[in-house]
Order: structure tokens, then sequence, then C-alpha cells
């Protein structure tokens, strides 16, 4: 399994630089979460004081990393050393149910000579 540099996953659909030498499919991570008793009755009582909900953004952070963490893996797999064109989605499967789906396209770069 090939390790893929940060520097080297992107929204935008070439790496400047670089050229696609292989491109390799689509590779995607898929997480489902839900909120527990304990967290949406804070999240509840966050709401009556306003602003920014901490829990639900903390839940919502590493529900997008894990999917982000398993996409990478996937192209991996694959061989790939970039993705490019990722895009993130998320879906409520049932009340309290999220499904976050990060996806991309695996690609095996090189350096531009020229």
């Amino acid at each position: 399994m090939t390790m893929i540099d940060p520097k080297m996953i992107t929204t935008a659909l070439e790496l400047p630089g670089h050229r696609v030498t292989r491109s390799l499919g689509v590779v995607r991570g898929i997480v489902v979460r839900s909120r527990s008793i304990v967290g949406t009755i804070g999240a509840g009582l966050q709401t009556l004081f306003g602003g920014n909900i901490t829990l639900y953004t903390d839940m919502c952070e590493h529900a997008r990393a894990d999917a982000h963490q398993l996409m990478v893996e996937h192209a991996g797999q694959l061989g790939a050393n970039a993705i490019i064109g990722v895009r993130y989605d998320a879906n409520e499967l049932t009340a309290g149910v999220t499904e976050v789906l990060a996806y991309g396209t695996a690609v095996y770069v090189e350096i531009s000579r020229g």
C-alpha cells in the first residue's frame, strides 16, 4: 500500500508541477455516525445560549477526518500517489444518524519536466 503525501490531495482537477500518468478510478471513504443521548442533551443545552454548537462541530469534524482517511487508504491500496477532485457529501439517514462521504479520483502523478 502506497502512502500518500497530504500535499498530493486536492479539490482541484490537477496538481501544479505534476502530470497524471495513470488514473486509477474513484476512491471513497464512508463513515456513518450517530449522536449519543449525552451528546444530544449537551448540544441541546448549547443551543439555549446560541453560537457554535461545539459538540456537533466536533462530531462532524471527526466524521469528515475519518471519511478522508478511509478515502486515502483506498487510494493507497490502488497504488495511487495522489488524489484529485476531492469532494465531501453528508446525508442524514434517519434522525440523529448521518453518513459522511469523502470521494475523489485516485491517480499516479509524476513531476512535469518542462
